[in-house]
């Protein structure tokens, strides 16, 4: 399977912030794409997700058996700098929804405690209001989801920033138990982190 960008532009106004960004991304690595605050990797990621429309160019999903076409979103998970959450909710909540609305597509399913576990959300935490929750918390919520469906593309938005060191290294460890069936794809402005978690 590969994720494959062709040509892709997008400008806002008269300032041009994609140029021609052509990758070929294959399933089984962990890539980094590192660059300053303001470079344009978030730009990127939302014209591939389809949070923003892009002014030319393909995004491409080549499944391995000779298939392919326009990348459907279903098929991305986008954990987003930002963590955006239904606030109204709990985490128990929110987690229970997300597998009710996924159930056909979640392989192996467990129960809301386990998925919980897994992102060491305690039980008392679990009931509280997402709104309460430190950014941390749910940046882990936002990852949860695609340890949940496992769409075939994932995208990750600046994801360690928030997280303590011990946390930091759950995902890291997460992410490189999980990359053999999927495409990551991981922006950063930090050296050190590309170089620890990223194949290229």
């Amino acid at each position: 399977m590969e994720l494959i960008l062709k040509d892709i532009q997008k400008s806002f106004e008269n300032k041009v912030v994609l140029k021609g960004a052509s990758f070929t991304f294959e399933k089984g690595k962990i890539y980094g794409l590192l660059g300053r605050n303001g470079a344009g990797k978030t730009t990127l990621f939302n014209c591939i997700s389809g949070e923003l429309s892009k002014d030319s160019g393909e995004v491409i999903l080549e499944n391995g058996l000779g298939n392919e076409g326009e990348l459907d979103y279903s098929n991305i998970g986008f954990v987003f700098a930002d963590p955006v959450l239904p606030e109204f909710l709990t985490g128990y909540e929110f987690v229970k929804f997300y597998i009710d609305i996924n159930k056909d597509k979640i392989i192996d399913i467990k129960t809301v405690e386990e998925y919980l576990n897994i992102i060491k959300i305690s039980k008392a935490d679990s009931h509280r209001l997402i709104k309460t929750y430190s950014h941390g918390m749910k940046n882990k919520l936002q990852m949860l989801c695609f340890l949940i469906s496992r769409p075939p593309v994932i995208l990750l938005d600046e994801p360690l920033s928030s997280f303590d060191v011990i946390v930091a290294l759950e995902i890291k460890n997460l992410l490189k138990e999980i990359k053999s069936e999927h495409i990551i794809i991981f922006s950063t402005h930090i050296l050190q982190l590309a170089m620890d978690l990223c194949d290229e």
